[in-house]
């Protein structure tokens, strides 16, 4: 495949990939870490220079029958959840080497609208409620926000990169309430990603292995457990505009939620989704702009609403991308 100035515009497909956060088991079901997050070109530290992306997130789950799950104090069982959230993230990729690879740092903003419902509320002490039927609650919330570093290297068609995020609990949280897009606790995300990318072939093969560390939430006494995840993509360049791919993703808790709080017992959630994706680069007045729609089904679920994600990015730079000399293989020839 042909392409000039192929490397700026791969760069904006991955740079979404630094830095953001979902609503998902542990406590209310929901995780720092979105099945499929690190999709396409996972491993690869995009050239120096800004980038900003907007990821929007729809999603739509249930945990029906008589399982439980606790939410903001409150233990609830019929549960709906939906969420549609913005993402809004800044991407800084240093001009110097570090370690011999590209270092990068990158801020994420989530807002949005998230619905939760419930067919029946068993217990609510902190929330002055007693048992009840048809809850609901939604409502305009900001997020924690979310700070990630990494560093990447090349070595030919082979990329790879280690990073570490954390989820800042300074968001909108409240505790009277069911729908938050806040955490209210600390969470840190450990994890390393790669990527085998053949440009004269289009075809690009991704995967990431990380781990999720969860403090307390102060405000409910709950504490998450700590959680193992796996990210793979398997990508086809059909154009140098348009590509299409396979995603898979993998959560599964390894440690149970406890805390004074914890009203359900001994928790502990896991889930496997599988879905593809489509992205299309263009120009707009000269910017290369990289749009791409994952879409993914939860299909073995534990202990946490099951649903689809539906997840549409919108990503460019912001100035200063020109392709240091370790992505030349990135690149290809006239």
């Amino acid at each position: 495949m042909h392409r000039r100035h192929l490397a700026p515009i791969l760069a904006l497909g991955i740079a979404v990939d630094l830095v953001a956060s979902a609503a998902q088991a542990t406590e209310g079901g929901a995780s720092l870490y979105l099945p499929g997050l690190r999709g396409p070109l996972a491993g690869i530290v995009p050239p120096p220079g800004f980038y900003f992306s907007s990821d929007f997130l729809a999603y739509s789950g249930e945990l029906s029958g008589a399982r439980r799950i606790q939410i903001g104090g409150a233990v609830l069982a019929d549960v709906e959840v939906e969420i549609r959230a913005d993402f809004l993230t800044a991407t800084w990729v240093f001009p110097l080497d570090a370690v011999n690879g590209r270092m990068a740092i990158g801020a994420s903003l989530p807002l949005g609208v998230p619905r939760v419902s419930a067919g029946v509320l068993i217990e609510a002490p902190r929330l002055g409620r007693t048992f009840a039927f048809s809850q609901r609650d939604a409502s305009f919330v900001l997020g924690d926000p979310v700070l990630t570093g990494l560093v990447g290297w090349d070595a030919g068609k082979f990329h790879w990169s280690l990073g570490a995020g954390v989820s800042v609990p300074a968001g909108g949280y409240e505790e009277d309430e069911l729908s938050n897009l806040a955490f209210n606790r600390w969470v840190g995300d450990i994890f390393a990603a790669a990527t085998w990318f053949d440009p004269e072939t289009g075809w690009d093969i991704s995967g990431a292995v990380g781990f999720e560390i969860n403090g307390e939430n102060p405000d409910t006494d709950y504490r998450s457990g700590n959680a193992f995840h796996v990210d793979l993509a398997v990508t086809k360049n059909l154009t140098k505009e348009f590509s299409i791919g396979l995603l898979a993703g993998y959560y599964d808790q390894v440690s149970e939620d406890r805390g004074e709080g914890n009203r359900i017992g001994p928790f502990k959630g896991r889930v496997t989704a599988v879905g593809a994706s489509a992205t299309y680069n263009l120009e707009v007045a000269g910017t290369p702009v990289t749009a791409r729609l994952k879409v993914l089904r939860e299909v073995d679920v534990e202990n946490r609403p099951q649903g689809t994600i539906g997840l549409f990015t919108v990503a460019f730079p912001l100035g200063g991308h020109a392709a240091p000399k370790t992505a030349s293989p990135v690149v290809a020839k006239d």
